[in-house]
């Protein structure tokens, strides 16, 4: 009878201690896959970000480069002008 309710208590004390180490490892997995998810999320950002500032350079150098061609077409229409105007 000893020997069961030995038996019995030592199963008691093990399935108590492995509980414990189980929620260990779910404690330390959580922590590693929310990490691992903010990386993820930081990195996706960064990458956006930069994509985001090549596109807008891109559109300013587009914009500048048309305002440019924009400023030659209309100085040579004043040329066009001022020259029909002399004759």
């Amino acid at each position: 009878m000893k020997k069961t309710i030995l038996a019995i208590a030592f199963m008691a004390l093990t399935l108590f201690s492995c509980q414990d180490k189980t929620k260990e490892k779910l404690e330390d997995a959580k922590d590693a896959v929310t990490e691992e998810v903010k990386e993820t999320i930081d990195s996706a950002k960064v990458k956006a970000e930069n994509k985001l500032d090549s596109v807008k350079e891109k559109a300013k150098t587009k914009m500048d480069s048309a305002v440019i061609k924009s400023a030659n077409k209309m100085e040579e229409a004043a040329k066009k002008l001022k020259e029909s105007v002399k004759k």
